[in-house]
């Protein structure tokens, strides 16, 4: 098809939908043979505008705190799995309306939004980012391996049993990485926090860019 960029009004965003197709195929089909659920990370996509036509390939999405909640629940009619460093209580009230899963950072935060979902309304997954201190990331910055990084959970800060309400893990140590980093990086994991996996429902891995 030739496109007359000439009507096209600017400025914008242009997406070729066959292209957007052929990436949704093929993320549909390591989703059948994996076995796994694949969901959209806004950070990476956000264009809601496609997102009926994702939503055709792939049906959950990862949250990064109440604005991006809304954004799932309004734009792909779906309950967002939502992740943040850190909760504020003001809009957590949004988070809790618009998420299936929530993540948290630190077992601190856990304790302190655990009463409020106990008592909302519906039902919902609660899980704690880990860090199983292995990234081959390159850049420090994006690295959540690093020397002093605040992001997930070690695993000698938990005991034998994890606390009480959390159903899944969490870890996300990939930036512009391959499926060889995160057959790496679920070593990794395994042998820090393999111990826990009869405990839990969900594991999250982030995801390969």
């Amino acid at each position: 098809m030739t496109i007359d960029f000439s009507k096209i009004p600017t400025p914008c965003y242009l997406i070729e939908e066959e292209l957007l197709r052929k990436n949704l195929s093929l993320i549909k089909l390591v989703k059948e043979k994996a076995g796994v659920d694949i969901i959209l990370a806004f950070k990476g996509f956000s264009m809601w505008k496609a997102f009926p036509i994702v939503k055709e390939y792939i049906s959950g999405a990862a949250a990064s705190g109440a604005y991006e909640a809304r954004l799932a629940a309004d734009e792909m009619n779906t309950l967002a799995h939502t992740f943040s460093p850190a909760f504020q209580h003001s809009d957590f009230n949004v988070v809790l309306e618009n998420s299936s899963h929530i993540t948290f950072n630190s077992l601190s935060q856990l304790r302190q939004f655990m009463p409020e979902i106990k008592k909302f309304h519906r039902k919902i997954s609660v899980g704690i980012r880990v860090n199983p201190e292995f990234s081959e990331v390159e850049t420090e910055l994006y690295n959540p391996c690093a020397p002093g990084s605040r992001l997930g959970i070690l695993a000698e800060q938990l005991g034998d049993e994890l606390p009480e309400g959390v159903e899944g893990f969490h870890f996300h140590t990939l930036c512009e990485s391959s499926a060889v980093d995160l057959e790496k990086t679920l070593a990794a994991f395994e042998a820090k926090f393999g111990k826990y996996l009869t405990q839990l429902k969900w594991v999250n891995m982030g995801g390969v860019i």
